[in-house]
């Protein structure tokens, strides 16, 4: 199995516009950061989670073949802005879109001409699904295990995909749900910055407590802004074991 991040970045993105810090004129590559999303695939099997407002342009570098199915964390727009952009592949038939109900409730809401009985000519084709942390499904021939996590009063889905398992906004996780977790092996988290505290996202320190926590052999640090530091910086004080992912990042499982 193939992980590639699409997108590291918070809601703004990195560079914030109108920001002159170190971080948002950087050159290095690695401190560009698109909104949060990561692709999924085996020989067989292709999966997007979340699709934010920067899909066409992370997208558009990646062979064009079909989407099996794309896995919703929350119905903030930063992950699924870039909806409508699904269009050019419902070529290969109607793409399924996994949502807990209050993300599938948001998405109703926020994207109606997606999913009206008599849509618009052109609208994407979506077959919208509801789904519910702790129940595994089968996509193809990948498994996924979502579980729940709490984005400050919001619960939300996280997604774990045998021995790999990603999260973003989360501030905290109740015992039960962690215990989905067991045997992870590579963990993605969130981590927004070191200070100062936010109400719904894990600062870094928060971030490693919880990877150590897991047992995680490899962990990498995503939904990150511009104030975290310089990437190369920050990734020599992180304690073995954790690093920062980037865009464009590929990970094999």
């Amino acid at each position: 199995m193939r992980i590639t991040f699409l997108g590291t970045g918070t809601s703004c993105g990195v560079p914030v516009i109108g920001c002159q810090c170190e971080v948002c004129r950087s050159a290095d590559k690695h401190d560009r950061r698109l909104r949060c999303s990561i692709l999924v695939e085996t020989e067989r099997t292709r999966l997007l989670v979340d699709i934010g407002p920067d899909f066409r342009e992370q997208i558009l570098p990646m062979p064009f073949r079909r989407i099996d199915g794309i896995l919703i964390t929350h119905s903030h727009y930063d992950h699924v802005g870039g909806m409508d952009d699904i269009r050019p592949y419902c070529q290969f038939g109607e793409i399924n879109v996994y949502a807990d109900p209050i993300a599938r409730k948001g998405m109703l809401e926020m994207l109606p001409y997606c999913f009206a009985e008599h849509r618009y000519p052109g609208v994407p084709a979506i077959g919208l699904h509801e789904i519910h942390a702790g129940e595994p499904m089968q996509i193809g021939d990948i498994g996924v295990l979502p579980f729940e996590v709490m984005h400050g009063k919001l619960p939300i889905l996280g997604y774990r995909f045998g021995r790999f398992a990603y999260i973003t906004d989360m501030k905290t996780i109740d015992d039960r749900q962690a215990a989905l977790l067991d045997g992870v092996e590579v963990l993605v988290v969130n981590a927004l910055r070191y200070k100062p505290e936010h109400h719904s996202h894990q600062s870094v320190d928060d971030a490693v407590a919880f990877a150590r926590r897991m047992g995680a052999r490899r962990t990498l640090l995503t939904h990150v802004c511009h104030d975290i530091g310089l990437h190369e910086e920050v990734n020599r004080k992180l304690p073995e074991g954790v690093e920062l992912a980037y865009d464009g990042q590929i990970l094999e499982i």
